[in-house]
Formats: structure tokens, C-alpha cells, sequence
């Protein structure tokens, strides 16, 4: 439902799939805007003994739109570089490691940081080193210091942090692609079976994140920090993705690479390539660019996952079935969150709305400040501050989408209409509005928590579904 193996081709290289990106105005620092984007998904920690690191030969980039074009105005971008201090052992770390610097640490990746503006690229930081991933209490003892000393402020101020992070996304994956059960909703099936709890499918998996938190006034068009939430330069939309050289050949241990950068892999938004994109299609959408993305507006005005709703629930929601059936039924609200953001007047005190050009990006109103009080299920939990504002690692993105899928916010552009009540129902893992016990987050930069160790992650039970909460 995020993005993790969502194409054909990118989950066959997953060193440049993207998997989440997040944007929010950070709640320890709210004069800045915090930017994650994830790579390589479903990381089993004891993956040894080549532990996993990004790509040397690709170039990752987050990418922030500040006037509404659909075109990159600000580009952060990351390069890699992977080195061998002993060339003459199998051994990741050669004993213990305890600085980032360590003898020990024997495959350690450094890397530079660009910001591009106006096609010109500015070197932030180089020479930078990823913590090593968490292999367990022996190798890598105290692994949040080890990885706190990861994080370097450069340029103007920016934060930055490159590394290993628990995956904050949580989500019943193997149910939702069962023919799209909800185990809590399965007696309503179909295909029915009893009810029971939902189970989070990333519980203990890790993932690789590049996270930036950047003063407000060096992302906004005018360079100013706006507190007024209808400022139309309040609103940012954010997507990352990862790029590959067009020539590539390999001849004995020379690997050679050319050419200009091509696209390969591209996210904004959860979901939209997931279920929105048909199969057909995954691999041309990544190497799309969001200025282009009108030519999906037909699958987000008739979404495929509705009509599969319907199918596979009986008579539980009759009233999308009618607006499904709708000649006239195509769902705007679900254009203006995920292709143009939502105008001033729909909900009170929200808009971020980047205007008619339809791109999939995350948009942010960074004139919105943190919540005191976060709800998971952001906007439609009554929560200014979270998805489809931005996104939070916290944020409850699927059932938010599969309620809002199932018509909750179609009375925003057509008052009549009367969602189906299982549709203000409808959750993956998680009941009400709390985090599941089986993720944790941090509640500083860069958020993400610290990865489960190879040594102390369990590998699930055979043949046990075991419940949200449990390893």
C-alpha cells in the first residue's frame, strides 16, 4: 500500500525502490520541515553476512515543487560510495564497532549531498558516513549513540542523516493482497472467515532512510516562513526518486558506467502506483515525471480498489455501489488529495492546494503548525497536521486511504451523498487511533527509530498469524 515492491521492474532492484517519503513541519524544531524518503524495503535484520547499504550507482533524490508547477524547483540529491578496509575477509565488521571511524567497521559507505536550483548544483556536505547497519549487541554495542553520531548539520543549517531505520509503515499486507481482506472485516467477506485482529507484515523489518530537516523559509518560493495557512507559497509538494546511468557494462571486475541519469523509480503519495496504477503501467509511471501525471487522472476518477470493495463485500456498501455505477460519478475528491490538493473552503482552516496542474506530490500547508495532540488518522481524525497534509511516520495512511477509497470525504464536492457507515469503519492494522504496539517511533530527528539487530529479531512462527503487538 506504500510502495514497497510496487513495480515489476523496481522490485527487482531494490537498492532503488523507493518505498515512503514523508514531508511535516518537525515538531521539536517547527521553524523547519522535516524530508524522508526510503529505499531498499523489507530488510530481515539478520541478513548477513552482506548487510544492506544503498547504491554506489545511483543517484537519490528528494525533490521539492514550491510553484505548483509539477517540476522540481529545489533538489536535494545523494551519491554513495562504498569502501573495503580489509579486502581479505568475508567479515563486515572485523570486531566491534564503536565509532563511525572504526578500524572494525571493514564496508563503511560515506556520502555528499547536492542541492540543485535552477539546473545549478551546490555542494552541501561530503565525506559523510552512514552508521553500519544494527547487527547485534556484540558488533554494534549502544547502536543509538553509534547512529546519533550520524547525523551532521550542513549547509545553512540542515540536518541530514543517511542510514538504517526501522520501517515506520505499518499495514496487514499479506490480507490486503489476499483478494483484499480485512481480517477484522473478513466475516463480511466474500470469502468469508472469522474476524480477527489485523497483523503488521513490517513488524521488525528494516529499511534505508535519507532524512533532511531544512529551515521553512530555504523551501517556500518567497524564502519566508508563512503563519498564514490560506498563503498560497505556504504550500510545498514533495516526491523523491532514484536514477540510474542509461549505459552500463561490465567486464571482469570493471563495472563502467555512462550516459545522462535516467528515472527508474519515483513516490509521492502511498498508494497511488500501488493500487492506482494498473500493472501495465508501474514501470512507465516510475520513469515519469509528476507534471505528466493528468494522463492518470481517469484511474484516480475511477479507482479500481472501489469497485473491488463492493465485489468482495457484499451489501456493505451499497452506496458506493450506486456512485460507482454514477455516469457522473467520477471522484474529485480523490483528484484534488492525491493530483492538486485540496482548495481554501472545503475543510475549515485547510487548503493545500498547489493549483490545476495535476502531478502526484505530497503537499504540504507548512503555515500549519505541529499538532499538541497527534491523531494517526490525520485530517479525517480531525488532525490539521497530518495526511493528507504532509505525511508523519506516524501517520494511519492506509486505512486513512481505504476510507476516504470508500467514499468518506465524497460529501466535500457533492453534499447529497451519504457514505456507507463501515466506510468511517474501515482500518488494515490498527483500531481507533493508536500506534500499533509493533512499530515505535522517536520523537526527535530523524524519527524513524533505531532498526531491530540481526541478532535479536524472531522470525514469525510457521503457519501462525501472530496478532499486532507480538515479534
Amino acid at each position: 500500500m506504500s510502495s514497497h515492491r510496487e513495480a515489476p521492474e523496481s522490485s527487482k532492484d531494490p537498492v532503488a525502490d523507493n518505498t515512503d517519503v514523508y514531508a511535516f513541519v518537525s515538531p521539536d524544531r517547527p521553524d523547519t520541515v522535516t524530508l524522508i524518503a526510503n529505499y531498499l524495503p523489507f530488510q530481515y535484520p539478520a541478513g548477513g553476512p552482506n548487510f544492506y547499504e544503498f547504491g554506489d550507482d545511483v543517484s537519490y533524490r528528494i525533490k521539492v515543487d514550491n510553484d505548483g508547477g509539477g517540476r522540481s524547483s529545489i533538489t536535494y540529491e545523494f551519491q554513495f560510495e562504498t569502501m573495503i578496509k580489509d579486502k581479505n575477509t568475508f567479515l563486515y565488521n572485523t570486531g566491534q564497532i564503536t565509532s563511525l571511524q572504526d578500524e572494525n567497521f571493514n564496508r563503511p559507505q560515506k556520502f555528499k549531498v547536492f542541492r540543485w536550483i535552477d539546473g545549478e548544483p551546490e555542494l552541501l556536505g561530503e565525506n559523510m558516513i552512514c552508521p553500519p547497519c544494527n547487527v547485534g549487541e556484540r558488533s554494534t554495542p549502544n547502536y543509538p549513540a553509534l547512529a546519533n553520531s550520524a547525523i551532521y548539520t550542513i549547509g545553512d543549517g540542515i540536518k541530514v542523516f543517511a542510514g538504517q531505520r526501522l520501517d515506520g509503515f505499518y499495514v496487514d499486507l499479506g490480507a490486503i493482497f489476499d483478494l483484499a481482506v480485512l481480517r477484522p472485516f473478513q466475516d463480511l467477506h466474500l470469502i468469508p472467515t472469522p474476524a480477527k485482529p489485523g497483523v503488521n507484515a513490517l513488524r521488525a523489518f528494516n529499511v534505508h532512510t535519507l532524512a533532511l530537516q531544512i529551515p521553512i523559509n530555504q523551501l517556500t518560493r518567497d524564502g519566508s516562513r508563512p503563519t498564514n495557512y490560506k498563503d498560497r507559497d505556504a504550500v510545498i509538494g514533495v516526491w523523491a526518486t532514484a536514477n540510474r546511468r542509461r549505459g552500463r557494462l561490465r567486464l571482469n571486475e570493471v563495472d563502467l558506467q555512462a550516459g545522462p541519469y535516467q528515472q527508474v523509480s519515483r513516490l509521492a503519495n502511498p498508494l497511488f502506483n500501488e493500487v492506482i496504477i494498473p500493472m501495465a503501467q508501474k514501470d512507465q509511471w516510475n520513469r515519469d515525471k509528476p507534471i505528466g501525471d493528468s494522463e492518470y487522472a481517469p484511474l484516480v476518477e475511477r479507482p479500481e480498489l472501489a469497485k473491488l470493495l463492493v465485489l468482495l463485500y457484499p451489501d456493505v456498501f451499497p452506496n458506493l455501489a450506486e456512485l460507482n455505477n454514477d455516469p457522473n460519478g467520477d471522484r474529485a475528491e480523490l483528484v484534488a488529495i492525491l493530483l492538486t490538493g485540496l482548495p481554501d473552503g472545503l475543510i475549515p482552516g485547510f487548503q493545500n492546494f498547489t493549483g490545476t496542474v495535476q502531478a502526484d506530490m505530497v503537499r504540504l500547508n507548512v503555515a500549519i503548525p505541529p499538532a499538541a495532540d497527534p491523531k494517526i488518522n490525520g485530517i479525517i481524525g480531525g488532525d490539521l497536521a497530518g495526511f493528507p497534509n504532509g505525511r508523519r511516520v506516524f501517520d494511519n495512511v492506509v486505512a486513512i486511504e481505504l476510507r476516504v477509497i470508500a467514499g468518506l470525504l465524497y460529501p466535500l464536492i457533492d453534499p447529497t451523498y451519504t457514505p456507507d457507515k463501515p466506510a468511517g469503519l474501515l482500518y488494515d492494522v490498527t483500531p481507533g487511533d493508536k500506534i500499533p504496539s509493533s512499530v515505535s517511533y522517536l520523537d526527535v530527528f530523524p524519527y524513524l527509530d533505531h532498526p531491530v539487530s540481526g541478532f535479536d529479531v524472531i522470525p514469525p512462527k510457521k503457519g501462525a498469524a501472530t496478532a499486532v503487538g507480538a515479534v
